[in-house]
């Protein structure tokens, strides 16, 4: 007899036997029990986590008979009639399964829709199962929505897809629907354990944890896994051959980067990775190890207690959890987060892992004290030999945008004091100076650019139209339009038949030629002439879009008017001395 792999040999037959998943199995269970059934249900979930095995208990439950052939519907097939074997080996003629990614067309579903007039042939209910139904075309979601809608009394959908996003609202409202959710690491490593006493297997307890974590939520994953670390273990699971399997760090070396960045040793971390690459493990993988340490790190420090102690690797995070303090685990965590996407990027992902924990390193918050001693210019070697501190912001004075501030060329060290929380905006601070000042030996924050003032021209007038016409009439888009609305014209003549356009834009990457061909051909089919377009470099002071910003400045500034002379307005800041109104908060229509 052949090998039948633990995926499809421990597939649930009844919702007694579907792990994870209570909250569906409790409200199909109810509505089977007191009749109240629809005619189509959707369950959606990631993949491996049961939409198929629901929809199959589904169907025995609604055309189950019993052993004794007398039964009728139940939340508790038999397992045992004609109806429920059928259904089990893929043969039940009433039961129909499609894929929908691979039969999406409007004729597959026609043709399935057209044999739901005639009634079941051995079963009390037909019963069409679409998996992936998201991968439907329109056509065909449209040809299935009346009968998806009013089905014949005997005939029950169910859709099953792994991206509800994709799936039109209009079928979404026909469905009744379940969301099928991804199951905890422990749930899969009980169900393993579970699975692997039945088959006789050996199994070491940290080997099914990494197996749990490394399918994801997927039970069908975990089984899949499962079979190749037998395989790979001659019979037996062992926590190195399935380590060994999987590529996945071991815990201790996480622990000693953790230990490191406490002890704020950059040495160690160069030797940790080093030390990866010589064993050849995957950089990702450690900084997903390293994650989730931080994250039961982060748990303890919280939530004290609130791991299970059984746990083996809960006696380390428990330990390291005292190392750091709660804002830089959370830091930390951040960093391994993103770190991972960044590998990808870095020349090899060695290179990358190692500035990632450097980087953790380098943007610590500073401890020790209330103040932090932000040196001179001029003391590179103390610098170097110290870790970066990075000073907390001075508080702005009220109504006013916060700015960082900078060490001045030749000041000496400066203390600066720890930040003091802004006062809330319903409490109102006087103002210590119209135009502050820095502070002696801080320099003043950069100011934004001046925005370029607008000068109308008679030419402006013209091209300004000249745009609005092509917008309008969609001949251009994208950048040609943002070269049309950057553009100043500075001249426009006639050379005999052909008009000639001088234009003036500062952005050089507007001045490309592929832009100013296409704009000159949208320009040649509005005037109906030949058209010859010059492009030359340096600041606009009258384009098409100076005067839209002068436009909504001046609509802004009428609003803002009309709100402060409203009488009710007046009125309730007269009342309330420390009321103001919002900046920013008014918008024209």
């Amino acid at each position: 007899m052949s090998y039948q792999v633990l995926a499809r040999k421990y597939r649930p037959r009844s919702f007694e036997q579907l792990v994870g998943q209570e909250h569906v199995v409790q409200a199909l269970a109810n509505a089977l029990t007191q009749g109240r059934l629809h005619h189509a249900y959707l369950f959606t979930g990631t993949r491996g986590v049961g939409k198929t095995t629901v929809s199959r208990i589904l169907a025995k439950s609604l055309n189950c008979t019993g052993p004794d052939g007398a039964g009728g519907i139940t939340a508790r097939p038999c397992g045992a009639c004609d109806a429920c074997r059928d259904i089990d080996v893929g043969r039940f003629v009433d039961y129909v399964e499609l894929d929908a990614a691979s039969n999406r067309g409007v004729e597959e579903i026609t043709l399935l829709l057209d044999q739901a007039v005639y009634k079941p042939v051995v079963g009390r209910f037909k019963v069409y199962m679409i998996d992936e139904v998201h991968m439907l075309s329109n056509t065909a979601f449209n040809a299935m929505l009346k009968t998806l809608e009013e089905p014949p009394e005997y005939l029950k959908f169910v859709l099953a897809t792994t991206d509800p996003q994709k799936v039109p609202p209009t079928v979404l409202s026909r469905c009744l629907q379940f969301n099928l959710r991804p199951m905890a690491p422990q749930t899969v490593q009980e169900h393993l354990a579970h699975v692997l006493s039945d088959e006789g297997i050996a199994a070491e307890p940290g080997a099914l944890r990494l197996l749990s974590r490394a399918a994801r939520g997927s039970m069908r994953d975990a089984l899949s896994l499962t079979d190749q670390a037998v395989a790979f273990g001659a019979g037996s699971l062992s926590e190195a051959g399935v380590r060994q399997m999987l590529g996945a760090v071991d815990r201790g070396h996480v622990v000693r980067i953790v230990e490191a960045l406490a002890a704020s040793d950059g040495a160690a971390l160069v030797e940790t990775a080093d030390a990866l690459r010589g064993l050849g493990l995957s950089a990702a993988g450690t900084l997903e190890e390293l994650a989730d340490l931080l994250q039961q790190m982060a748990v303890l420090q919280a939530v004290p207690g609130a791991l299970d102690s059984s746990d083996p690797d809960v006696a380390a995070a428990s330990r390291l959890a005292g190392l750091l303090p709660a804002d830089e685990t959370q830091l930390v965590y951040s960093m391994a987060l993103h770190g991972r996407a960044e590998l990808a990027l870095a020349p090899d992902e060695y290179s990358g892992l190692v500035m990632v924990l450097l980087r953790m390193l380098a943007f610590r918050p500073p401890r020790g004290g209330d103040e932090v001693v932000a040196p001179a210019r001029g003391s590179s070697q103390a610098a170097l030999a110290a870790p970066v501190a990075v000073a907390a912001p001075r508080p702005a004075p009220a109504r006013q945008q916060p700015a960082m501030p900078a060490v001045a060329a030749a000041a000496p060290a400066a203390r600066v004091k720890p930040s003091v929380q802004e006062p809330p905006p319903w409490e109102e601070v006087p103002f210590e100076s119209e135009d502050p000042q820095p502070p002696a030996g801080v320099a003043a924050a950069p100011t934004e650019p001046a925005r370029p003032v607008l000068s109308r021209t008679d030419l402006g007038d013209r091209w300004n139209d000249v745009v609005e016409r092509m917008v309008k009439q969609g001949l251009i888009g994208a950048l040609v339009r943002e070269l049309a609305m950057q553009a100043q014209c500075v001249a426009a003549s006639d050379e005999g038949a052909t008009a000639v356009w001088r234009l003036r834009v500062e952005r050089e990457t507007l001045r490309a030629a592929a832009q100013r061909d296409k704009l000159q051909a949208a320009l040649a089919q509005i005037s109906g002439r030949a058209v010859r377009l010059e492009v030359e470099a340096g600041p606009a002071e009258d384009s098409p879009a100076l005067r839209a910003a002068a436009e909504r400045e001046r609509r802004q500034r009428e609003a803002e008017q009309i709100i402060h002379n409203d009488p009710l307005v007046q009125a309730l800041m007269s009342q309330y001395k420390t009321a103001r109104i919002v900046p920013g908060s008014i918008k024209p229509h």
